[in-house]
């Protein structure tokens, strides 16, 4: 068995959109479990000196599309850097994914790949339970248990377990990664992670 890796992420965040579904393959090929953590990355960063992308510099935000577009060409991954619902809230996909992790992780990351692509590459709400329904469907997942277990305050409460262990180990952004309690912040150093789980 390999080495397990503490994955925070959060579904509304381009950067670990980029970097899932190498992340996920990279897990496989070194047999690493994976604990899926959906963050509510504004608690996060009113703690750790970040900005919600709205109040950051304009050369910041300009210079972040252009890293992005930089990104998605080199990948080969469709990205919309300015999304038509880039302003929906993550939480009850972050929600959905927990439901999900609790019976099988595979699904879970099945799953938030899928949100991930419809909110950066297919151009739909990621905050509407019927577009979470949908992707969960074409999943083959059982969609009214999903969203009856997401709805609990169970797992509410692990969303919000989830957000303040990142902020005890002190993650700042996302994808942050842990394993043996090493820290890879961004989908940037999946190489190191890769060394560190090829160990």
């Amino acid at each position: 068995m390999g080495k397990t890796v503490d994955y925070y992420m959060m579904p509304g965040s381009p950067w670990t959109y980029l970097g899932h579904d190498r992340f996920v393959a990279l897990c496989r090929q070194h047999d690493a479990t994976v604990r899926v953590k959906p963050i509510d990355l504004g608690k996060v960063f009113a703690v750790s000196g970040g900005l919600p992308l709205p109040k950051r510099a304009p050369q910041r935000q300009a210079y972040r599309l252009v890293e992005l577009a930089r990104w998605s060409a080199f990948l080969n991954l469709p990205l919309n850097v300015q999304p038509k619902f880039g302003a929906s809230g993550p939480e009850l996909a972050s929600r959905f994914i927990l439901a999900a992790s609790e019976s099988d992780v595979a699904n879970a990351l099945a799953l938030a790949g899928a949100v991930m692509r419809a909110r950066w590459a297919e151009e739909r709400d990621i905050a509407d339970p019927s577009t979470l329904a949908a992707i969960a469907q074409g999943l083959g997942l059982d969609v009214e248990a999903l969203a009856a277990r997401a709805a609990t305050p169970e797992i509410a409460a692990r969303f919000d377990a989830c957000t303040q262990e990142a902020i005890e180990a002190q993650v700042f952004g996302a994808p942050w990664y842990v394993v043996d309690g090493e820290p890879f912040w961004g989908q940037d150093r999946l190489d190191f992670l890769a060394r560190k789980l090829a160990k």
